[in-house]
C-alpha cells in the first residue's frame, strides 16, 4: 500500500467543475511521444499550450527551452497557469546499468522538485499540476486487479527481479518528490498510466504491430502476464477529465479497464492486423534479444494488471474499454496514416 494522499473522489460526491474555457497549459516533456499526443490534442481544443522542451523543435503551440536542470526564464511561464501536465523524463527503454539508472532518477525526481519549488514560488499559481507517474509502481500481479485503494506497490517480492525493483523506486520516489512539493494552493495528481496505445510512429503499438507485419508477436515467456494498456484517445479524454473535475488528487490510475493476458493480447492484435499466426518468444529468447537491443525484459514480462478504480467510481466513459476493439482501431489509423 501508498502512503501517498488518495482521491477525494467518491461514490455520491458532488461534482465539481472548472470553467468551460480556454485554458493556460504548460508541458515540461512536451517534446516526446506522449507529450506531442497531449499537447497537439490541447492545442486543438483551443487552449494556450506552452512546452518545455530541451529540443526547441518547431510546433503549432508555443515551446520554450529548458533542459530540466535548472531554475531559468522558464519559471514565469508557470505564472497564471491553470495547469501544469509533466511528462519529463528520460526513457527507460535502455538496459538499467549505473549511468542508465541515475539518468532515469535524475530525470524525473530533479524535474519535479524544480517544478515544485517554481509553483511554490509565482504569486499566481497553477490550479492543477499532473506529474506523469507509471502503473508499473504496483507488484507483479497475475491473481487480482490493482486499483487505486487496495493495490499493492511492488518491487519488495523476494523473487522481483533487479530491474523490476529498480522501476518501481523510480515511481515511488517520482511520487513522493510531487507530494512532497510545498504547494497548497495547487490541487496535484500523480498519473499512474498503462502503456498509452497509439498509431504514431515510434510508439508501443507501432512496435507491437511491427513484430505482427514480420511474422513474430506470440506469446511472450508464459504468455500469462496481464498487459495493461490505454487507447491514446481515452488517455487525452481522462486527462480533460481529470482536469475538469476538481475532486480527483493523489494517484489516479489511466488505464482501460479490461487488462488482458499477453497471449490473448498478440493474438487480437494478430487478428486485427489479418495475420493468422505469430512466433512465441521464450524467455531466454526474450532475454538474448533485449541485451542486443539494449532494453529490459520487465517491459514485456511483467505482469502489470492494473484497473482505473477511480475513473470508473466517478463515472468516466471508454471508447474503447476493449483491447479487441481498440486494437482494430490502432490498425486502421495506422494504415490510413502510412497511405497517406
Amino acid at each position: 500500500m501508498t502512503d501517498t494522499p488518495v482521491s477525494t473522489c467518491e461514490t455520491g460526491a458532488q461534482i465539481l467543475r472548472l470553467p468551460a474555457q480556454p485554458l493556460r497549459v504548460v508541458i515540461p516533456g512536451g517534446a516526446g511521444y506522449l507529450g506531442r499526443i497531449v499537447a497537439e490534442h490541447l492545442h486543438a481544443k483551443g487552449n494556450a499550450v506552452t512546452v518545455l522542451s530541451r529540443s526547441g523543435a518547431v510546433a503549432p503551440w508555443r515551446v520554450v527551452s529548458w533542459d530540466g536542470a535548472d531554475a531559468d526564464d522558464w519559471t514565469r511561464e508557470l505564472e497564471d497557469a491553470d495547469v501544469v501536465i509533466n511528462l519529463a523524463g528520460r526513457s527507460v527503454n535502455c538496459r538499467y546499468n549505473a549511468g542508465n539508472r541515475r539518468g532515469i532518477l535524475e530525470s524525473r525526481i530533479r524535474t519535479t522538485e524544480l517544478l515544485g519549488e517554481a509553483i511554490s514560488k509565482v504569486q499566481r499559481p497553477p490550479r492543477l499540476w499532473i506529474n506523469a507517474s507509471t502503473a508499473t509502481i504496483y507488484r507483479h500481479s497475475l491473481d487480482r486487479e490493482m486499483d487505486e485503494a487496495t493495490g499493492e506497490l511492488g518491487g519488495v517480492e523476494p523473487d522481483a527481479p533487479g530491474s523490476w525493483r529498480f522501476s518501481v523506486e523510480v515511481a515511488t520516489r517520482w511520487e513522493k518528490a510531487l507530494f512532497a512539493a510545498n504547494t497548497p494552493r495547487t490541487r496535484k495528481i500523480a498519473l499512474r498510466s498503462a502503456m498509452v496505445m497509439s498509431a504514431e510512429r515510434g510508439g508501443t503499438f507501432d512496435l507491437l504491430l511491427r513484430l505482427v507485419r514480420f511474422g513474430l508477436g506470440g506469446a511472450c515467456g508464459s504468455g500469462k502476464q496481464f498487459v495493461s494498456w490505454i487507447h491514446e484517445e481515452d488517455f487525452v479524454r481522462a486527462l480533460d477529465y481529470l482536469v475538469e473535475h476538481e475532486e480527483f488528487e493523489g494517484p489516479v490510475n489511466v488505464a482501460s479497464p479490461n487488462p488482458l493476458p499477453n497471449e490473448d493480447f498478440l493474438r487480437a492484435l494478430r487478428k486485427a492486423w489479418g495475420a493468422r499466426a505469430g512466433l512465441p518468444a521464450s524467455q531466454w529468447m526474450l532475454e538474448v534479444g533485449a541485451f542486443f537491443l539494449r532494453t529490459e525484459t520487465e517491459l514485456i514480462l511483467k505482469s502489470r494488471r492494473v484497473v482505473p478504480g477511480l475513473l470508473q467510481v466517478s463515472g468516466f466513459e471508454f471508447q474503447f474499454p476493449e483491447w479487441r476493439g481498440a486494437a482494430e482501431d490502432l490498425v486502421q489509423r495506422w494504415r490510413r496514416q502510412r497511405n497517406a
